[in-house]
């Protein structure tokens, strides 16, 4: 039976995000797109007698007991007897606070580890459930999809045949977006009821780069550009750039780009100024991520 285990939590990306209207439990509806990309952080996890403990060099994670990695931890150990604790060691290389679902990939990748130092004994359909009362993101993190449909919560999704492996940048502005603020700021500008129209996709539609350009969209983008300039300038000079996608992610703050060839992309990345955040250079990925 395995004492360490180490996992690599990957980031995501939305190529669209549609936010529904605001339901009785204070919650929206959502139906996005999830990619899966290859930032990622690094999650060690060591058997230990008892107990869940945290250690990570990042400073902006806020107290150990509300992360989600160790939350997650606690629940598979609470659902598995507490036969054993664990100690977690977390390398952050995703940013915080940026819409590309770090935190929800640390807690992923600890919900599978713990569960692997227990020999698997959470079947994997209980472990979607954990998943689900963590966060929108984590159930698409536990499961290995590179590409996946989702509505609802985010519980809820199909899993797609990968897009190709594209070229890509991701710009993370210094300061991120809360998303209860993005949220707020969305529902603000909401000023008459939400009536969407219809969206039929064709899954057929969904296999090219170029045609997930045509329908790429985020609800959060114009909301969040209003009360965030920056942003909208960051986008702008990003779309400046050429890309065949070009959104900004989850609620934000950060910003990606897919370009048609590495080349492209270190063009782009020559035109970008550095005062509109970190550029980070990053793949899609066109299969599921090494197992844990």
């Amino acid at each position: 039976m395995d004492d360490r285990v180490r996992a690599r939590a990957f980031a995501k990306v939305n190529l669209f995000l549609r936010v529904l209207a605001r339901e009785a439990d204070g919650f929206h509806g959502i139906e996005t797109l999830f990619c899966r990309i290859s930032l990622a952080d690094d999650l060690t996890v060591e058997r230990t007698a008892s107990g869940v403990s945290l250690e990570t060099a990042a400073d902006n994670l806020g107290p150990p007991e509300n992360n989600l990695a160790a939350r997650a931890a606690q629940m598979v150990l609470d659902a598995t007897g507490r036969r054993f604790g664990v100690r977690l060691v977390l390398s952050k290389h995703i940013p915080v606070g940026a819409g590309l679902g770090g935190g929800s990939s640390d807690a992923a990748a600890a919900l599978v580890a713990v569960n692997q130092l227990a020999n698997n004994a959470v079947p994997r359909h209980e472990l979607l459930q954990l998943a689900a009362r963590l966060g929108s993101d984590v159930p698409f993190f536990v499961s290995d999809a590179a590409l996946a449909l989702a509505w609802a919560h985010g519980d809820r999704m199909i899993r797609l045949p990968p897009l190709p492996s594209a070229p890509m940048l991701v710009v993370s502005p210094a300061r991120g977006v809360a998303t209860a603020d993005a949220y707020g700021w969305l529902d603000a500008a909401r000023t008459a009821p939400l009536r969407r129209g219809g969206l039929a996709l064709d899954l057929d539609a969904l296999t090219t780069w170029g045609d997930i350009g045509r329908m790429a969209g985020n609800d959060f983008e114009a909301a969040v550009f209003e009360y965030r300039p920056e942003l909208r300038a960051a986008f702008e000079a990003l779309v400046a750039t050429r890309p065949l996608v070009c959104r900004m992610t989850g609620s934000g703050a950060a910003l990606f780009a897919v370009y048609r060839s590495a080349r492209d992309r270190e063009d782009a990345r020559m035109m970008l100024p550095p005062r509109h955040g970190t550029v980070l250079p990053a793949e899609t990925l066109a299969g599921p991520p090494p197992p844990v």
